[in-house]
């Protein structure tokens, strides 16, 4: 990404032409709708994580309120705030999770990534992260792994999963 000029814009041409592809598929005045796609493209390109001057750059660029970025990358799990590992593991807890097991699913990844909810992995290789739903009760336990989900959890698929990673 770059700083050019005194509007900060922080996207390289290719970003801009990306997020207009989104813009165009909502009608004349309503860019603000592309709001949660360009989070997850500039979210990509920025090594998976968002700053507050990206968040600004693209409430201007949306011509919206930064207040409206802001509320819709804080509300959604999917986009981080912070630096995160190569590799985000976003582990369901709520109910349908926590009854089926997800509790030994946490604690088996903390041992084994020797982290807790929240932290990063010494080198950098995974975020572990407590979600709140990720919509998959029926294959609870269940995480994210980047973008795929793996449900049905037990450690030993959780050990698998986590061997077949580079």
């Amino acid at each position: 990404m770059m700083l050019t000029g005194s509007k900060v814009e922080l996207f390289t041409e290719d970003l801009r032409k990306e997020i207009d592809q989104w813009v165009a598929k909502y009608p004349s005045g309503q860019s603000q709708s592309a709001v949660i796609p360009a989070l997850h493209i500039l979210q990509d390109a920025n090594e998976g994580w968002v700053s507050k001057d990206i968040m600004n750059a693209l409430a201007e660029y949306l011509g919206m309120p930064k207040i409206g970025v802001y509320e819709v990358a804080t509300f959604y799990s999917m986009y981080e705030l912070s630096p995160v590992g190569k590799h985000k593991i976003s582990v369901c807890t709520n109910t349908s999770c926590m009854l089926n097991g997800s509790e030994e699913i946490v604690a088996h990844l903390e041992q084994r990534l020797d982290v807790k909810l929240g932290e990063t992995t010494a080198d950098n290789k995974f975020t572990l992260k407590e979600v709140e739903c990720l919509g998959a009760c029926c294959g609870a336990p269940m995480l994210q792994l980047d973008r795929d989900y793996h449900e049905y959890l037990t450690t030993e698929k959780l050990d698998k999963i986590l061997d077949g990673i580079k």
